[in-house]
This record gives structure tokens, sequence and C-alpha cells, in this order.
């Protein structure tokens, strides 16, 4: 495949969601490596936008605020589709499918194979689109005019397969090896630094309870035993919650507070708040969600709790990490609310293990 004798265009469509963004910037690290004179858009949802560039950097050239793409588009799919009937939502439409054209992109790679992300490359207008030959959805290959054969399990070694169409072989990231370019947002740094000194925190860990959907989801109470134990550390718990998780997060530190000391904090900070914090933590525990693959590719150590995913295929990846998964446990994604029945079979004591295990790497790896 091959654009005109100037820079390639190419648009990256990944609208969401935030573990499977961060799961693709090893791959546009790629690209950007093989073809750095480019001129790379990325097509993403409004609310995972922080994870490419900071509010003030988003129309600039790039930076630390914004050290991947040049161009982030906003295809807020999720808010036009609650109000599709609304003159102002095709207003907003009309918008990001002119300013996408107006680029001229050469090729459109759609990581996410999901017929509305294969629909905004076709809209793009750019001439070579490249997706998944077996993706998420099969309606989406309809719109490709390159499907790629994946090579590789997990969803970076497969991401990787379509930038390889673009760029040669041999280009496949190592897992172990992989680069993850977060933006730095100075505001929202100093911010996290106050926020700590005024809560008397000097070290932490970061809790993540909630996971998606209910059959990921590990008891409350065990991460209560969990933050008690890291506490004898001198870490306290700051249990992340994000939209429809505060219950649980709330119950999580109730249940290690017992007794009056102050061991688990509850927190929602916004996503570019939490890329600051997450590179604060000395250690992240939580199941196979976002936050804790943000951790990952911010390079703290991880505590994974795997259920009915597979951490073959979306393990965290880009720091050190322990992925306790029961042989009970089935993939499927089903969505079921009740807990996966090979997730309970995961201890307390198990986890608690693999913290220290974790904390005492770390430390000896600071001496």
């Amino acid at each position: 495949m091959s654009a005109s004798a100037r820079a390639p265009r190419i648009l990256v469509v990944r609208l969401g969601s935030m573990g499977d963004i961060i799961h693709t910037l090893p791959a546009v690290t790629t690209l950007r490596a093989c073809l750095p004179d480019a001129a790379i858009g990325w097509a993403v949802e409004q609310r995972w936008t922080s994870l490419l560039s900071t509010d003030a950097a988003i129309d600039a050239p790039r930076s630390p605020a914004k050290p991947l793409v040049d161009l982030v588009h906003i295809v807020d799919t999720l808010a036009w589709r609650s109000s599709l009937l609304s003159d102002e939502t095709w207003r907003e439409i009309r918008g990001s499918l002119a300013e996408l054209r107006s680029l001229s992109y050469d090729f459109a790679i759609d990581f996410q194979g999901a017929w509305k992300s294969a629909i905004v490359a076709l809209l793009s207008r750019a001439p070579q689109r490249i997706g998944f030959l077996q993706p998420r959805e099969k309606p989406a290959t309809l719109f490709y005019t390159h499907p790629v054969a994946a090579t590789g399990v997990h969803i970076v070694e497969r991401n990787a397969s379509l930038v390889e169409s673009l760029c040669g072989t041999g280009l496949l990231p190592v897992k172990s090896a992989v680069n993850f370019p977060l933006p730095v947002d100075p505001a929202a740094e100093g911010a996290v630094d106050n926020q700590l000194r005024e809560l008397g925190i000097h070290t932490f860990a970061l809790i993540n309870p909630g996971a998606g959907w209910g059959a990921k989801c590990w008891p409350a109470e065990r991460y209560a035993e969990v933050a008690r134990a890291l506490a004898v550390h001198g870490l306290r718990a700051l249990v992340n919650f994000g939209p429809g998780e505060e219950q649980l997060a709330h119950e999580v530190e109730n249940l290690a507070n017992v007794g009056g000391n102050l061991i688990a904090t509850a927190l929602s900070p916004s996503l570019v708040d939490l890329i600051a914090l997450s590179r604060r933590a000395r250690l992240c525990i939580g199941g196979d969600t976002g936050p804790v693959h943000l951790a990952a590719a911010l390079g703290v150590p991880v505590v994974a709790l795997y259920g009915p995913t597979d951490p073959a295929r979306t393990g965290p990846v880009g720091s050190p990490a322990i992925v306790l998964r029961s042989p009970a446990s089935r993939t499927t994604w089903s969505h079921d609310r009740e807990p996966d029945a090979g997730l309970l079979e995961i201890t307390s004591a198990e986890v608690i293990s693999a913290a220290r295990h974790l904390l005492a790497q770390t430390a000896e790896a600071l001496r």
C-alpha cells in the first residue's frame, strides 16, 4: 500500500474505552517510529481525549502534553446516540465529518473492529481502510479495503499487525518493552500533589474495585482486608471509582476503616487527575479494567485479578505485574452481573502475598 509522494496522512480509529485505547498506544507508537513524517490523527470519544492530549494542547503541535498524535478528532458517538433527534447533535456530526474529510487522510486504521468505528473510517473518505480480518463485529469488514489477519494473542500484539500492513514486518512490539506515551498535564500534576499533601499521604496504593460489569468484580470486603494489610507497610489505600461505582468504593473504604483507623480513602478523580495520581502510586490492585491498565502503562506494579476475561489477551502490559486467575474461570464476554465463581476462589491472602512480593521487588530495585 502506498500514498502520494507527500508524507502520508493516517487516521487512527479507536473510539474507546480506556483500557482499549491504552492497548492501542504501542501500535501507534510503532507507526510513528516507522513513519516519522506522517500526519497522524486519532478519532476518539470525548471522555477519553485526556489519554491523548491535555485540553490546553489539543489544538497545538506535539509536545509532552500531546506526545503521540498530531490531531485529535472528537467523534462523540456516545453523546450523539443519546439525543439523535436533536438538531444540535446533527450539527456536531456534520462538523466532525467535515473536519475528518478536510484532512484528506490517505489511510484509516480501525483498531476497534466495531461497525461504528468502521463506519467512521469509511466516512473519513480515506481511500485505504485497514482493519481486522476477524473483527469484534463481523459487519465491520464490509467497510475495509484491506482486512488484515491478526497475529499474536495479546491485543497489543494483534494491534501491531495492522501497523505491519503499512510499515512491513519485524516491528511487532515485545510486550515487556512497549511504550505508552501518555500526556503530562502540569496543572493536574500540581493539583494532585496538593491533594495528597492535604490528605497527609506520602505513599499509597491504588485500589480499583469496579471493573465494568459484576462478573469481573472481586468482593469489597476482600479489598478492605488487602487495604488493612497494606497499612502495615505504611501504604494508604486510595480507592478509585468511576461513574456507577461510588457505592462499591465507599463499601471498601468503610470496611477498611472499621475501628477508627484511617486506612482507605475513596476518591473519584477526573481522567487527567487519575493519570497524575497513578504516576505517584507504589502499587495498583484491581480487575481487568481501564485504571489498572493505565497504572501498568505508567510502570506502576500491578496485582490484577481476572475472572471471565483472559489475561493472555487483555492482561496488564508495561510494568511488573502478578495476574491471579483461578483455573475455574472460563473466558466469556456475557457481562453477567454476579461475580465469576472462579474470581471468588482468589483469596485475600493470595492478593496480599502478591502485593508484598511486588513491594519487596520494587524496594530492591530502588536500592
